[in-house]
């Protein structure tokens, strides 16, 4: 199987230019293609992996990827998928976003390969130092504003209102592809479905630009598709806002458990998507959710994947440590980091390090209305300490009930846990 047939059997292919071409180049050649990715914030997000995974399939397949930081690019903001102006971010901001990204990519991608890297590279590093003169005569020339105007990213905005400045980010873009031709001979650009238009302003630069010399001129653009989920919602959001790559953002934990809450309809479609298990696996992974739903056995198998390619296969066993703890009810076996993951949203209320009545803690952490209630709750087995029912009225919690000194977890009823941090 080819690399563009294993990519459409996995659904990954939106958009080709000449497909047949395309399928041709790869096949007799090791080719160097990339992806672009701005730096918009200072970490990238789930809807991320999938160019990247991209990148990694291209890499196993023998051919050449670059991951190319729009450090440049990021100065200015791309129009694309939007439908109002972004802000622009201060130039040392954009340059530490950037340097963050890469290092992410650095983590996800194989940049140390010996017979075969990832390539790194900035378009900051050609954008920065071109004059206002040369980017009006040796690229604009090459635009006919009718051309740029008929472009999805630029039709959807006009009604909204554009600047020069976002108008113009289509031919930064294809500065960048013309740029890494010339340099890396880079003949591929793959991108989101958003990006279409600005791939395919990328290669009608090249060729005009280049129109004079007698070599042909072979480039091509692919895209991958819009992830959707089967409810409806947003991939990659949720009532907490973004997935982050980044783990103090988005912990190992909150990652594990986003991956795992997929959607019976989705899962199958996720593990094609973003894993490298084989497609024996994929098939039997399939049929158990066809017949034993309630496992959840895909579910699992792609939160392991996911948790480890992004974090680490430690990360993971933490993850699945503290879900099996909050499952159990085993919450001692918890260390104080994995109370910092696992409880990082749950109410929190700081004491000092000292014996305190539980019935005051109640009361004090706002867990119980009054003492009265807070008497009540525990006459009625309602309220645990780190896993462990209490019905003394006259309970003292102390140190014995800090897990490594710093944590208490208070659990009332079922599901509603709060946490003591001793200060």
């Amino acid at each position: 199987m080819t690399i563009l047939q294993d990519l459409e059997t996995r659904g990954l292919i939106h958009q080709t230019t000449d497909r047949e071409g395309l399928e041709k180049h790869l096949t007799e050649n090791k080719v160097t293609l990339y992806c672009g990715f701005d730096p918009t914030a200072d970490s990238l997000h789930i809807g991320h992996l999938l160019p990247v995974t991209m990148l990694k399939r291209f890499q196993k397949a023998g051919h050449k990827p670059i991951a190319l930081i729009g450090e440049g690019t990021g100065m200015i903001g791309d129009p694309s998928g939007r439908t109002s102006e972004r802000s622009l971010n201060e130039t040392e901001v954009v340059k530490e976003y950037s340097e963050k990204i890469r290092q992410q990519i650095a983590r996800l991608l194989d940049f140390d390969n010996g017979e075969n890297p990832v390539l790194s590279r900035n378009n900051h590093d050609w954008l920065a130092s071109m004059t206002v003169i040369d980017f009006l005569r040796d690229a604009g020339k090459h635009f006919g504003i009718n051309y740029m105007l008929a472009k999805e990213s630029v039709s959807a905005r006009i009604e909204q209102g554009i600047t020069f400045t976002e108008f113009s980010y289509m031919i930064l873009q294809s500065l960048d592809f013309l740029k890494l031709y010339e340099q890396e001979n880079c003949t591929l650009q793959i991108g989101g479905s958003d990006q279409w238009g600005n791939i395919t302003a990328g290669m009608e630069f090249i060729r005009r630009s280049r129109e004079q010399q007698e070599e042909e001129i072979k480039v091509y653009g692919l895209t991958v598709p819009l992830i959707t989920k089967a409810d409806g919602t947003k991939f990659g959001k949720t009532a907490g806002g973004a997935i982050w790559l980044d783990p103090e953002k988005t912990t190992p934990y909150e990652f594990y458990q986003f991956w795992l809450n997929t959607d019976d309809r989705d899962v199958i479609k996720f593990l094609r998507y973003f894993t490298f298990i084989s497609e024996d696996e994929m098939n039997e992974l399939e049929n158990e959710v066809n017949s034993s739903p309630e496992n959840r056995i895909a579910q699992k198998r792609l939160a392991e994947e996911m948790t480890e390619i992004v974090h680490s296969q430690e990360a993971l066993k933490q993850a699945q440590k503290i879900s099996a703890s909050l499952f159990s009810g085993d919450l001692k076996q918890l260390s104080a980091s994995d109370i910092g993951q696992g409880f990082k949203d749950v109410p929190t209320y700081q004491v000092s390090k000292k014996d305190i009545t539980l019935i005051d803690l109640l009361v004090n952490a706002s867990i119980s209305s009054s003492k009265r209630q807070a008497r009540e709750d525990i006459s009625n087995g309602a309220i645990y300490i780190n896993g462990e029912r209490k019905r003394d009225l006259d309970y003292t919690v102390s140190e014995v009930d800090r897990i490594e000194g710093k944590f208490t977890i208070i659990r009332r009823g079922k599901k509603k846990y709060y946490l003591i941090d001793f200060k």
